[in-house]
């Protein structure tokens, strides 16, 4: 477990930069605007690397069970995850109706990827996990409603059709995907 609290605090502590707006741009003047990503970036695979390893490390010591969820919460998890791929897929892509009314995609998956984990997974070392997501999110999305140079840009420009047609048919695709082979192929956990 100590792996996995190591992981978190690297990497949302990497990830809590961009909301301490005076501290990040006194970082990026003082190593340049290339070298704080650079770095920024190395932050964060180190501690995705770390929060991985250390989560597996400690589902195999065998679990610390915290409550016993009702199976059919894990079939309310694989419904909640189908928007979680096409937030994803529409917060890279361009603006679309989605990207527009959303505002910050990306954040609204991790949230919505967090709860329906916590759903299904009573263990300590998930509740850990998907609870610090969860946290870091609601916070991450407070804090970007006080950021002045973030509001404008993720509903800037014109909506395209496109944009979303693609977001949902991409995201659908790595949502079956997901349920048929790339979760159990990456986490170890078969979907159902």
């Amino acid at each position: 477990m100590t792996l996995l609290v190591l992981g978190l605090v690297v990497f949302f502590g990497v990830h809590l930069l961009p909301m301490m707006t005076g501290l990040r741009e006194r970082l990026r003047a003082r190593f340049g605007a290339g070298t704080y990503r650079i770095l920024f970036s190395i932050g964060s695979i180190v501690g995705f690397v770390l929060l991985v390893y250390g989560y597996g490390a400690a589902r195999a010591e065998g679990p610390a069970i915290l409550y016993y969820p009702p199976v059919w919460l894990r079939h309310l998890t694989a419904l909640l995850m189908l928007p979680v791929f096409v937030l994803l897929v529409a917060s890279g892509g361009p603006i679309g109706r989605i990207k527009m009314v959303v505002k910050h995609p990306m954040v609204l998956a991790v949230k919505i990827w967090a709860v329906s984990h916590l759903l299904a997974n009573g263990d300590a070392a998930s509740v850990l996990l998907f609870g610090s997501f969860l946290v870091w999110a609601v916070v991450d999305r407070i804090s970007l409603k006080r950021r002045p140079a973030t509001l404008g840009g993720a509903t800037a420009g014109v909506p395209s059709l496109a944009s979303d047609i693609v977001a949902i048919a991409v995201g659908l695709g790595l949502y079956i995907a997901f349920v048929l082979f790339l979760h159990e192929w990456l986490i170890g956990v078969p979907i159902f």
